[in-house]
């Protein structure tokens, strides 16, 4: 998997679970959802920085 392009899935799904915290709650399902894809995200992009030291 391309780093360059797991940061940017990762930015983009940061900003979005912001913008829906913001106009909803930390508590709403969506919210909720995008913040347990934005872990798994993150456990990939662990994975594979790890890889390429």
């Amino acid at each position: 998997m391309n780093v360059s392009i797991l940061k940017r899935d990762i930015e983009h799904c940061r900003e979005e679970m912001v913008q829906l915290a913001i106009k909803t709650s930390m508590s709403d399902q969506r919210v909720i959802e995008t913040s347990k894809r934005l872990d798994h995200l993150l456990n990939l992009y662990s994975k594979v920085s790890t890889k390429c030291s």
